[in-house]
């Protein structure tokens, strides 16, 4: 007997050796949230616990070929994108993405949690002009708010300029990470009319957060493709990412992951 098929989201980003970031995290966020998860492969990652080995892209037109075969096919209810690399490939997904009524989640890749580059520094421009204005909401840390306003901020006060710097750049909502400063966890969704939300969490004292970035965009995206408003979006991402992050867990010798099968253990 054939069931109605879940919301489904589509992923373009980077694969991760590892697991715990990248495309990986992404399918197992939206399995979690009961989304269906749809991939575009941008680049392969040689990943561990330690850091990137190296990372090799997949050509513009593998990356066309994917996306245009899961969306003139299957169809989405919403787009989450990640580490796309390069110049060409950046030009690529925002080519692609002006053809997509459905709302469109950046994660505007940079650097992985280890500190290696995941964009080519040349292509941080194009990815400020072309991709951001496709953007329905962007979800930078503070180290891409630096690489894409040049504005660094170093407590919660600064937030908001820097999220209407980044607004200023045509994405319709912004969600500024704080995860990097003291105290709590917050984070400042900031909208092009002027709208305010502040999330907090607890942070916890655990150093294994792996994926963290990847799996809260996707998380929104899931939570968009099922119908939320963003605010409502992002407060039920939040959730979910901050119980991942308490769950996270040692593999290999280095920083390990998110835990992104806690909602099915409580």
């Amino acid at each position: 007997m054939s069931q109605q098929a879940p919301p489904r989201v589509l992923t373009v980003a980077g694969s991760d050796s590892g697991g715990g970031a990248g495309i990986q995290a992404d399918l197992k966020t939206m399995l979690a949230l009961g989304v269906h998860g749809m991939s575009v492969i941008t680049a392969v990652t040689a990943q561990n616990s330690l850091g990137v080995q190296g990372y090799w892209e997949l050509p513009a037109e593998a990356v066309r070929a994917q996306f245009t075969s899961v969306v003139d096919d299957i169809g989405v209810q919403a787009v989450k994108t990640g580490m796309l690399a390069s110049i060409e490939l950046v030009e690529t997904v925002a080519e692609l993405l002006a053809g997509v009524a459905a709302p469109v989640v950046v994660d505007p890749v940079g650097v992985s949690k280890h500190g290696d580059a995941l964009l080519a520094a040349e292509a941080v421009a194009t990815l400020r002009e072309q991709l951001l204005p496709r953007a329905t909401l962007a979800t930078p840390n503070l180290h891409e708010v630096a690489q894409l306003t040049g504005i660094t901020v170093l407590e919660e006060g600064e937030m908001r300029p820097a999220a209407d710097a980044l607004l200023e750049l045509g994405p319709r909502w912004v969600l500024v990470k704080g995860g990097h400063l003291s105290g709590d966890a917050a984070d400042l969704l900031a909208g092009r009319d002027g709208e305010e939300y502040w999330y907090r969490s607890p942070r916890y004292d655990n150093r294994h957060t792996h994926g963290t970035g990847c799996t809260l965009a996707s998380a929104v995206a899931a939570e968009l493709a099922k119908g939320q408003e963003m605010p409502q979006a992002v407060a039920a991402a939040k959730a979910y990412v901050t119980g991942a992050i308490r769950g996270g867990f040692a593999l290999g010798g280095g920083i390990g992951p998110v835990d992104h099968g806690w909602l099915t253990r409580g």
